[in-house]
């Protein structure tokens, strides 16, 4: 009799679960036990009075109420206000920096040294920035300086006492922190693009306008989500800016308090159950709005399927009542 081999198969899958093990331990102790706690503050009575804690005294819905009746929308419109005023510039100016670089008839020189200096404000401390723009925008400022002498104001502008002129501030250093970042990105989205389909429509006489609107926002459309995506997410998680020029007060009267100088304040009073339920508020908010940027940003008929499917049975049911 032939003696019949045994080969034994050798299984990998373990490996692959071991080499992912330590990512999800580190995700359960640093992420998801916090996540899970701060739910649960958020539905008791949990503060300090003075040096005496109070609670945890379960409340339910009466801190997500209080919060509602409190001035959180205020502080929510404030963050969106200055999130969109610094957003639309920087996505504008990133993307002509983009189409402009990328552009081989152009032939711009030093295009590396462009993108270093673009860049450059990304990388300067958030509260470094602030801490100049304080002091250039004072009342007895660099800027108001130049301003008096050049004879265009007589008195200094008080840019700090205004609320446009704080909240423009705020979406100034916004803008120009993270313009670079997003033109980079585009950069190399829009240079991921096959060139036979640029050369296909400068045959057929394609403007350049046409090229950008039909070709290159079409095609870069994934990144320009995830672009969007992230620069909400950022700018619900406002606090750095806002927090040094403003001293941490939101001032004037409050118009550039965000939703994080709000927790923040909360958890400096130790206010844990309050705390714990503006974290759930964001998570909500941050997943609401994600989920709107990313389904008006998705094709759901990528082949256009879908759309000639349904012109054909229109045009079927039209047949059927005409007969």
């Amino acid at each position: 009799m032939e003696e019949k081999k045994k080969i034994k198969s050798v299984s990998y899958a373990k490996w692959g679960y071991i080499f992912i093990l330590p990512f999800f331990l580190t995700y359960a102790i640093f992420s998801l036990i916090p996540l899970v706690d701060t739910i649960k503050n958020s539905f008791y009575e949990y503060f300090y009075s003075g040096l005496k804690p109070i609670g945890p005294n379960w409340v339910g819905l009466k801190n997500y109420a209080d919060l509602l009746s409190a001035d959180l929308p205020k502080y929510a419109w404030n963050t969106f206000v200055m999130w969109i005023l610094g957003f639309i510039p920087q996505i504008v100016v990133a993307l002509l920096l983009a189409a402009w670089f990328t552009d081989s008839r152009l032939r711009i020189r030093g295009k590396g040294f462009f993108k270093v200096v673009i860049y450059l404000p990304n990388l300067i401390m958030a509260s470094a920035f602030a801490m100049l723009f304080f002091a250039l925008f004072s009342n007895m400022g660099p800027v108001n300086n130049i301003l008096m002498s050049m004879g265009w104001v007589k008195e200094p502008i008080r840019f700090m006492e205004s609320t446009i002129g704080a909240r423009s501030l705020v979406a100034l250093m916004n803008f120009l922190m993270w313009f670079g970042n997003s033109t980079i990105m585009l950069m190399a989205a829009i240079m991921g693009i096959n060139p036979s389909v640029f050369e296909a429509a400068d045959l057929d006489g394609c403007t350049h306008r046409q090229k950008f609107f039909k070709i290159t926002l079409p095609q870069i459309r994934p990144l320009l989500t995830y672009t969007l995506i992230t620069s909400l997410i950022g700018g619900l998680q406002m606090f750095d800016v806002p927090q040094i020029l403003t001293n941490g007060q939101g001032g004037p009267d409050r118009t550039t308090m965000t939703l994080i100088m709000f927790l923040n304040k909360h958890l400096l009073a130790k206010n844990y159950g309050m705390a714990g339920a503006l974290s759930v508020y964001l998570f909500i908010i941050s997943a609401i709005l994600c989920f709107i940027v990313y389904r008006m940003n998705t094709d759901d008929d990528p082949d256009g399927s879908k759309a000639a499917a349904k012109k054909a049975k229109k045009l079927a049911r039209k047949g059927g009542a005409a007969q």
